[in-house]
């Protein structure tokens, strides 16, 4: 009988020892996940931070973040890290990009990756406050802890484009809604002031709200026509989709 050769597992043997020993050569940096939650309430655009808890930080504001566990997917270092500060669940997380400055972090160099999400406030509660977590108005922001401030600036700049290129929006009103409340939403977001009347042509050439023939009750100014998003309509006509230009 003719024996088997061993030669393909010393092969492999080798192979995985080569790549272990690479890898030892490897220098280590850290990495993290930095969560950027976006919120709308009250015609504001928020942002979800803690208090930094480094002294060199003290009473500076930070984003959720952590390290990415050696066992992890980035994403489900972004869902944990979201998860244990703050108990929510349900939240879908967007990757935006890596953050890498050799000096961000004042310990050594770490990269971090930052996941942003845009949710309606009210649907979603926090059950965890640890750290003075807390919305804060995105237009008030001022100097944060590391380069935290950077990222949510550029989250929102992404955000901005996002919201344009999809209806995004649409998610943060309630079922029915006015056309002054989708407004707010996008002048909010957007942070300009819209002109009123090309705002509605835009949506209406559009044809993508419906007409359920209610009006508002019990507003402090003349009520407004009431409407729904078609997004059956959307999913059937998105390929076609070509964005919003404000």
């Amino acid at each position: 009988m003719k024996k088997m050769s061993m030669t393909p597992v010393v092969h492999e043997a080798h192979v995985i020892k080569d790549a272990v020993e690479l890898v030892k050569s490897y220098p280590k940096v850290p990495l993290t996940v930095d969560c950027v939650i976006f919120g709308f309430e009250e015609n504001k655009l928020k942002v979800l931070l803690i208090k930094s808890d480094l002294e060199m930080f003290e009473g500076k504001l930070s984003l959720l973040g952590d390290m990415v566990r050696d066992n992890e997917e980035l994403d489900d270092a972004a869902y944990r890290i979201l998860k244990e500060r703050t108990g929510m669940n349900n939240v879908f997380l967007d990757q935006v990009r890596a953050f890498s400055h050799p000096k961000r972090h004042p310990g050594g160099r770490v990269i971090t990756v930052a996941y942003c999400s845009l949710l309606n406030i009210n649907h979603h509660e926090l059950k965890i406050h640890d750290n003075d977590l807390n919305w804060h108005s995105v237009a008030s922001l001022e100097e944060m802890a590391f380069d935290h401030k950077a990222i949510v600036d550029y989250c929102y700049e992404w955000l901005q484009k996002k919201i344009q290129e999809h209806p995004l929006g649409f998610n943060l009103l309630p079922e029915k809604f006015s056309l002054r409340e989708l407004q707010n939403l996008y002048e909010a977001i957007l942070g300009i002031t819209l002109d009123r009347r090309n705002f509605r042509k835009k949506f209406a050439s559009m044809d993508l709200l419906i007409d359920i023939n209610e009006m508002e009750q019990d507003v402090p100014h003349r009520p407004g026509k009431l409407y729904k998003f078609n997004f059956e309509k959307y999913e059937k006509t998105k390929r076609k989709w070509v964005g919003i230009d404000f």
